[in-house]
């Protein structure tokens, strides 16, 4: 046996981490995983309800989001095909996955998300990784022929290679402080600028406070000055303003275009799956009363709210309806203006948008194209996808690619 053996350092033990030491280790190197917290995965934890949403049932890469070129985080997502992803969960780490049909998310059959973490850290140990916790990296600098890395308890590793994994920016207490985008920065790398993503969007005053906890199946499109988004799914009113898939997706673009100072980006909620000609058949005159229809598609605290909106009386008979009054209320159901006025920011944002830019890494391994020796996997990286699974499925390619490039 070699005196030396080479060092691989992976820093962060979160889905991309984890993922990226599974693929280093293996015989004739030294695979080191160094983690700020006690345990790491704490978002794998926290994810999907706890349940965690480990894979898509299928995967449309543009709806990504990315500053960067578009092709290049193409040809990272085709490196790990879909079915191969869902094979590996399956059969090499023993988590039997199963489809919930109304979301098209994979979940694990024990529907806890501990299962994932610890079926990745086992499987990391047992390739043969190190595990050093509560090991918090202050610094990483490039001592030629490969690097140094400090911890803030003062000991050092020297390693032939790094892998950075720290994440984002997002749910600061799982661990995410930021630390790869500064350190990347600080060692010549491009981060576009970052932001809240997959964030709940907040209203002040909270004008619909008093629907708090109303839910229901959505479409949403929202509309800044460089940027136009539609999404479907779950809307939820907050105690703030507004939460759910529907508005997390399309989140980005009120946040992206208030970072650049544009005008505020308009948001239009069609709150059914009935379009204009539907619900104008549904709304032609007749001797139900307004009220009685609409509450029949909608809850009925957003029924009233909306019809309270446009001053009309839910007794009022659809016989009875002004024509101009019921065009406000096809418009007020299938293209309802929502006023919003900040967002909740890193602490409940699902992810970081921006990041290093995509160009800056090989595609074929994450390595840096400015630093040998030097590879980047995750969350720090320059793209993001909507609610899911999308951004598991992010995690594991690049730390995936990132692992095997290391080697």
């Amino acid at each position: 046996m070699p005196d030396h053996l080479p060092v691989v350092a992976v820093i962060g033990a979160g889905a991309a981490g984890l993922m990226a030491a599974i693929h280093a280790a293996g015989p004739g190197r030294r695979v080191v995983l160094l983690e700020r917290t006690t345990d790491g995965g704490r978002k794998i934890l926290i994810s999907g309800g706890g349940r965690c949403n480990v894979l898509p049932s299928h995967l449309e890469s543009d709806r990504f989001v990315t500053a960067s070129s578009p092709n290049s985080m193409r040809n990272i997502l085709r490196s790990w095909p879909l079915e191969q992803q869902r094979e590996f969960f399956e059969q090499e780490l023993g988590i039997a996955l199963v489809l919930e049909e109304e979301t098209g998310k994979l979940f694990p059959v024990r529907n806890s998300a501990r299962v994932v973490r610890d079926a990745l850290v086992q499987a990391a140990r047992s390739r043969g990784a190190e595990w050093w916790h509560d090991a918090h990296v202050t610094g990483l600098e490039p001592v030629p022929p490969g690097w140094r890395i400090t911890i803030a308890d003062g000991r050092t590793l020297d390693a032939d290679r790094v892998i950075i994994a720290t994440g984002g920016l997002s749910v600061p207490k799982t661990g995410s402080d930021g630390f790869g985008l500064d350190t990347l920065a600080r060692l010549g790398h491009t981060v576009h600028t970052t932001y809240p993503a997959l964030t709940p969007l907040t209203l002040d005053p909270p004008a619909f406070a008093d629907l708090a906890g109303v839910s229901l199946p959505v479409t949403i499109e929202a509309r800044s000055a460089s940027e136009r988004r539609t999404s479907s799914g779950g809307f939820l009113f907050t105690h703030r303003g507004f939460s759910g898939p529907a508005v997390l997706d399309v989140s980005h673009v009120a946040v992206r275009g208030r970072i650049a100072d544009e005008p505020p980006a308009t948001l239009s909620v069609q709150w059914t799956s009935y379009d204009e000609s539907t619900w104008e058949a549904l709304l032609a005159p007749g001797q139900h009363q307004v009220g009685t229809v609409v509450r029949r598609e909608l809850p009925a605290r957003l029924a009233e709210r909306l019809l309270q909106d446009i001053g009309l009386d839910p007794t009022k008979k659809l016989s009875q309806l002004p024509r101009q009054a019921r065009k406000d209320l096809v418009a007020a159901l299938t293209r309802y203006p929502l006023p919003w006025t900040a967002d909740e920011g890193y602490k409940k944002a699902e992810v970081t948008g921006g990041g290093v830019a995509l160009g800056e890494v090989q595609p074929t391994t994450m390595e840096s194209r400015i630093h040998k020796g030097l590879f980047l996997c995750g969350e720090l990286l320059d793209a993001f996808g909507p609610i899911g699974g999308y951004n598991f499925v992010w995690a594991w390619v690049t730390g995936r690619l990132a692992g095997l490039g290391s080697r």
